[in-house]
C-alpha cells in the first residue's frame, strides 16, 4: 500500500462527499436548511447517519487498539452508553420537542436564567471543539504517518487541508448536507469494520464460525470486570454508570447529535430514530472490539511487536497498510476516513448553530434567514475551523496520553457542569442565584480535578474512572442547591 494509492483514494472520497453537498445545497443554503435541515428530515436516515458521528476514528482506531490492555471491558461502557441513549429518547427529547428548540440551551434560560444559559452553550462550545479535535487530530496523525511524510508534508498542512475540505463540503447546506453524507460516511465505516474481520480472518486461515470460536476463547475476550471495585478503573459499575452519565453529557446535552434529532418532525420520529441508533451502536461496537482482538493475534503469529508501536493505536493501521493486501489497506482508510470526518464536518455544524442562536441571538431575529445573518453564518463556521486548527496543533504538541482516554477524561470535566446544570432544571422547581452559575460550572471541574489529583488518587485506593462525570455533575448540582433561592418556580 503506497501513499500515492491511499492519496488518489482520498481525493475520490472528498470528490464524492463535495457532489453531494452541491445536490443538497442547490435549491437552498439558508440558514433553516444549515441549522434544522427545515425540520422534514427522515428518522430512519438520520439513525443510521448519526452511527458514523458517534462512533468517530476514536472507535475505529482506540477501541480495537486498547484491547490489548483492557480485553472487552471497554463493552460495560457500551451497555451503559445504551441505557443513556434511552433516558435521552423517554426524558430530554420531549422536553426540546415540547419547547420546540433549535438551540437546546434555549431551555437553561427559560428554566434558571440569562447567564445559566450563556454559560450552558459556553461550556458546549468549549467541549465540543476540544472532543472534535482530539478526534480529528487522531485521524490527522495516521494521515501524516501513512501518506504525507512521503512528501515531507509538514503536520499542520495536513491539518488544514482536512478542515479545508470538511469546510468545503458543509458550508452551504450545513444540517442538510450533513445528514446525507453522514449516511454514505455511516455505510462506508460499517462495511469497513466487517470487512476487516473478513480480511483479518481470511489471512488466519479461519472461516466464519472458527472466527467467532478463536474471538471468544482467546485471553482478549473478557468483558466483565468485577475485582477491585476501589482500585481497578476497569471496575463493571465503574464502567457501567460512567457510560450513562457520559451519554447523557456528550450526546442528550450536546448540541452536535441533538441538533439531528430536532430535525424530524415528530418526537415518536426521533424517538424511534434514538432506540434504532441503539440497537446498532451496541452490535457496532461489539465488531470493533473483535477486530482488536483479531489484530493482536494477528500479529503474535506474525511476529509484530506491539511495544514498538509509538501508541496502541497505531496497531490497526500498521496491519491493514503494511501487512495485508491492498484492497483491505483502501478499505481500511476508507473507514477510518468516513469515522472521522463524520463526526468531525457534524461538530462544525453543531458550532456554527449553537453560536448563532446562542450567541448572537439568530432566532429572535425578525427573519433568521435574512442574507446578512446567512453571511455571519458562513463567517462564524469558518471561524470555527480555524480555532479548530489551534487546539488540535496545541494537542499535537503536549499530548502524550492515549486519544481515547484523553477524550473522555476532558469530557468528564467538561460535561459534568452541564450534567448538574440540566439536571437541577428538571429534578427541582428551585430558583438558581444566576449570577453565580458561571463561577459554579468553572469551581466544580477544578475542585474535582484537586480532589483525585492531590487527595484521592495519593491517599486513597480508590481510582476514579469514566464515572468522573457522575461526581463532578452532582458537585455542581449540590453547588447549585445551596447557592439556590428558597422561592420556587411555578409550573
Amino acid at each position: 500500500m503506497t501513499p500515492a494509492v491511499l492519496l488518489l483514494f482520498l481525493v475520490g472520497y472528498f470528490g464524492l462527499l463535495l457532489g453531494v453537498a452541491y445536490v443538497t445545497s442547490r435549491k437552498s443554503a439558508d440558514n433553516a436548511t444549515f441549522f434544522v435541515a427545515n425540520r422534514n428530515a427522515k428518522w430512519y436516515m438520520v439513525a443510521f447517519g448519526m452511527i458514523g458521528t458517534a462512533l468517530s476514528g476514536v472507535t475505529f482506531i482506540s477501541v480495537p487498539g486498547a484491547v490489548g490492555k483492557s480485553d472487552f471491558g471497554y463493552f460495560q461502557f457500551i451497555l451503559g452508553n445504551a441505557v443513556g441513549f434511552i433516558i435521552i429518547a423517554y426524558v430530554l427529547l420531549p422536553l426540546y420537542y415540547r419547547m420546540n428548540l433549535t438551540s437546546i440551551y434555549t431551555y437553561l434560560e427559560e428554566r434558571l436564567g440569562h447567564r445559566s444559559y450563556k454559560t450552558g452553550a459556553m461550556i458546549f462550545l468549549v467541549s465540543r471543539t476540544i472532543g472534535s479535535a482530539f478526534r480529528l487530530y487522531l485521524v490527522a496523525i495516521i494521515l501524516q504517518r501513512f501518506i504525507f511524510d512521503a512528501w515531507n508534508v509538514p503536520f499542520a498542512a495536513t491539518i488544514i487541508l482536512c478542515l479545508l475540505l470538511i469546510w468545503l463540503y458543509t458550508n452551504k447546506g450545513g444540517l442538510k448536507t450533513i445528514i446525507v453524507t453522514d449516511m454514505l460516511q455511516t455505510f462506508f465505516l460499517l462495511l469497513a469494520v466487517i470487512l476487516s474481520i473478513y480480511f483479518m480472518a481470511d489471512s488466519l486461515g479461519l472461516g466464519l464460525v472458527q472466527t467467532i470460536e478463536t474471538v471468544k476463547e482467546s485471553s482478549y475476550s473478557q468483558i466483565f470486570f468485577w475485582e477491585d471495585a476501589l482500585g481497578n478503573r476497569a471496575h463493571f459499575w465503574k464502567h457501567f454508570i460512567g457510560g450513562i452519565f457520559v451519554t447523557i453529557g456528550m450526546t442528550g446535552l450536546d448540541q452536535d447529535l441533538m441538533q439531528k434529532n430536532l430535525s424530524m418532525k415528530t418526537i415518536g420520529e426521533a424517538q424511534t430514530n434514538m432506540l434504532t441508533f441503539t440497537g446498532i451502536f451496541v452490535v457496532i461496537n461489539l465488531f470493533f472490539l473483535a477486530v482488536g482482538a483479531l489484530l493482536y493475534i494477528y500479529a503474535g503469529q506474525n511476529g509484530i511487536d506491539v511495544a514498538a508501536l509509538p501508541t496502541p493505536d497505531y496497531l490497526y493501521p500498521e496491519i491493514a497498510l503494511h501487512h495485508l493486501a491492498i484492497l483491505p489497506g483502501i478499505i481500511f482508510m476508507m473507514g477510518l476516513t468516513a469515522a472521522t470526518f463524520a463526526t468531525t464536518d457534524s461538530a462544525l455544524t453543531a458550532l456554527t448553530t449553537s453560536f448563532c442562536v446562542d450567541f448572537l441571538n439568530f432566532n429572535k431575529k425578525a427573519d433568521p434567514n435574512d442574507r446578512a445573518l446567512v453571511k455571519t453564518r458562513n463567517r462564524v463556521h469558518f471561524a470555527f475551523s480555524l480555532i479548530m486548527l489551534l487546539v488540535i496543533l496545541v494537542f499535537w504538541v503536549i499530548n502524550d496520553d492515549s486519544v481515547v482516554n484523553a477524550i473522555f477524561t476532558a469530557a468528564s470535566y467538561t460535561y459534568g457542569p452541564l450534567l448538574g446544570l440540566f439536571a437541577f432544571g428538571i429534578l427541582t422547581k428551585r430558583q438558581v442565584t444566576d449570577r453565580l452559575v458561571p463561577y459554579i460550572c468553572l469551581l466544580s471541574p477544578l475542585l474535582c480535578y484537586v480532589l483525585n489529583t492531590y487527595f484521592i488518587t495519593p491517599y486513597t485506593n480508590y481510582a476514579i474512572g469514566f464515572e468522573l462525570i457522575v461526581y463532578n455533575g452532582i458537585l455542581t448540582w449540590l453547588m447549585l442547591w445551596a447557592t439556590s433561592s428558597r422561592q420556587f418556580i411555578k409550573g
